[in-house]
């Protein structure tokens, strides 16, 4: 049996990740990445760069891109708990501007493999979290991209509990980003890969 257990998801290529977590009486202990683990179930990525983040309840971040050095991610959450989203930006993809969600939390420990040609973004539910991420390609801040991340059209079902939308903290960059439809009169998405 593998470490590492790949979930479906209904987008193509975007996947839910359990890890095997072995516990007892003093803790746990589990891999949170093996390259031939991940190539075992059919994802071969070359990571090159980690990034970690805390924000408090209510931080909502993205929805983000690069439009070139576009970037897959393996995304995890240390401490507490998010609402992680994915946007399908591919063009030609049958699932174009759907979304596909997940909790992640420090108790279900579970992954979120992202690949090349999303917006990605997250909301926290939580008091604070700490969220973790690896990725294929550097960051190039002359590339950065990004989508509403309450654009209508991509609907996303935030879960927003007791907080209400007004409540919720965004960057200035974050609260501008245009919607899919303004992106896509750009014709931006071309090289996203």
């Amino acid at each position: 049996m593998g470490k590492f257990k790949k979930l479906e998801t209904s987008i193509e290529g975007v996947y839910v990740i359990e890890p095997t977590v072995f516990g007892d009486n003093r803790g746990y202990f589990m891999e949170t990445y093996s390259a031939e683990e991940f190539k075992e179930i059919g994802l071969d990525y070359n990571f090159v760069q980690d990034n970690q983040s805390k924000s408090k309840k209510g931080v909502l971040r993205g929805l983000h891109f690069q439009k070139e050095n576009t970037q897959a991610k393996l995304v995890r959450v240390l401490k507490g708990k998010v609402f992680d989203v994915a946007v399908d930006l591919r063009p030609g993809s049958k699932t174009y501007g759907k979304w596909e969600g997940v909790i992640l939390s420090e108790e279900n420990k579970k992954m979120f493999m992202i690949p090349r040609g999303f917006a990605h973004g997250f909301l926290v539910l939580s008091d604070e979290a700490e969220f973790t991420y690896k990725c294929d390609d550097v960051y190039n801040a002359q590339a950065e991209g990004g989508l509403a991340w309450n654009d209508p059209d991509i609907g996303i079902e935030w879960p927003l509990g007791e907080m209400k939308m007004s409540e919720l903290l965004t960057s200035e960059k974050d609260a501008k980003w245009p919607s899919l439809k303004e992106l896509k009169e750009t014709n931006l998405f071309e090289n996203l890969k």
